[in-house]
């Protein structure tokens, strides 16, 4: 049974699907957001500055303001990188932070339905999205949306993406974990500090990634991921809690899910299905950013739909990805290059910690970060980073380089 007609259809409420969900309703499109509910995906919370001006999200909703860093080598030697200019990182809980998004999707006009997504028929020209309703029985008819695009958020296994756009079933994948526990209220400052980050380099707690410890406020996100398979997560969890004297406070969730390594090469599949967020494998190489590249590709996709409504021209929907791309394809291919030989092994995870204390390093970093922009006006800086990190990788840093400042 069809139970209604839309421009669009949205498959997945998170931050891809709730923005363009949110846009093209602002665009006075009717469109409606598929979203299965009660799932939170793990993941640190980080939002930079530039993602707040741009979309708008209020100051009631970040749980805890980052002003610092805090880089741990395999060692346990550190490197402290505080936060240029008095600025800060936003930190949500993604609980609250994605429910709000698709709350103001509604409020913008979008309707809204819980159900799972099951699959895309073609019947007399029309496109038919068949999804089975949140708490029908399992044999139960499936319901249908009738409608001219589908915008595919639906997650790194999108069931949108594997049925209708070639090569988004091999996209490769960091498969993450994290438990959100109790802040501590009597840990030494040195221990545990609500306003800093930790990023944790070691190879028990990861082989091919990172560990984090990011506070939320009144919790703390303690995650890894690893693209390796066999390695175990959760005992990695465990570790970083007892070296970070968190294994003594309460755990509240615990979650998983994969985490893509690199955008797909084609994210639409030229009629009138386009993909975003994780489905499209916007997830920065090296950091695992993924919220504001989500949002970002949710509001291109958007735009490409909208321009496919106006026109009937199924090429406007390949300006998604080619306008993502044009911004942010630099920076993923440089964070990829970055992971693939800095995360190999231990001693690598040490000599690039020793490079996170340099401030030239820390500067553009974080510029990069809050604006997300490569950072072109300084060119002496850039060079001077260039051969500190020849020097890193020939060997030719001499030891007392590697040590943390006093």
């Amino acid at each position: 049974m069809t139970t209604g007609t839309f421009d669009a259809v949205v498959v997945g409420g998170g931050p891809a699907g709730a923005t363009a969900a949110t846009d093209l309703a602002r665009a006075g499109r009717h469109v409606l957001l598929l979203d299965r509910e009660g799932r939170i995906k793990p993941c640190g919370g980080a939002i930079p500055p530039r993602l707040i001006t741009d979309f708008a999200i209020p100051e009631e909703l970040l749980v805890a303001r980052v002003t610092a860093a805090r880089i741990v080598s395999p060692s346990a030697r550190e490197a402290a990188m505080p936060v240029t200019e008095g600025g800060f990182v936003g930190m949500v809980d993604r609980e609250h932070f994605d429910a709000w998004l698709r709350d103001r999707a509604v409020e913008a006009g979008a309707e809204r339905r819980a159900g799972t997504f099951v699959r895309i028929e073609r019947e007399d020209g029309a496109t038919i999205v068949r999804y089975r309703p949140k708490g029908a029985r399992p044999d139960a008819p499936l319901a249908a949306l009738r409608t001219r695009a589908v915008i595919g958020a639906d997650g790194a296994l999108s069931a949108v993406g594997r049925q209708c756009v070639p090569g988004a079933d091999a996209t490769p994948f960091v498969f993450a974990y994290h438990e959100i526990v109790r802040a501590p209220c009597d840990a030494p400052a040195a221990r545990y500090d609500g306003a800093r980050c930790e990023v944790h380099y070691r190879g028990t707690l990861s082989p091919d990634f990172y560990a984090w410890i990011f506070p939320h406020g009144a919790t703390v996100s303690v995650g890894t991921g690893s693209a390796r398979k066999g390695f175990d997560l959760k005992d990695a969890v465990r570790e970083l809690r007892a070296l970070a004297g968190l294994d003594h406070v309460a755990t509240i969730r615990r979650e998983g899910a994969p985490i893509p390594l690199r955008p797909l090469r084609r994210w639409d599949d030229g009629r009138n299905v386009v993909l975003a967020g994780d489905a499209a494998g916007v997830v920065a190489p090296a950091s695992g950013e993924g919220i504001y590249y989500a949002m970002l590709g949710g509001r291109f996709a958007a735009d490409a739909v909208d321009e496919f409504l106006a026109t009937g021209n199924a090429r406007a929907l390949a300006a998604a990805r080619r306008r993502f791309m044009r911004l942010h394809g630099p920076v993923f291919w440089m964070l990829g290059l970055m992971q693939s030989y800095w995360y190999g092994n231990d001693a690598r995870r040490e000599r690039f910690v020793s490079i996170c204390r340099d401030p030239d390093v820390q500067s553009l970093t974080w510029d990069a970060y809050m604006n997300k922009e490569l950072v072109k006006a300084r060119p002496l800086a850039h060079l001077r980073i260039f051969l500190k990190n020849l020097a890193h990788l020939t060997g030719l840093v001499p030891a007392w380089a590697r040590e943390p400042a006093a």
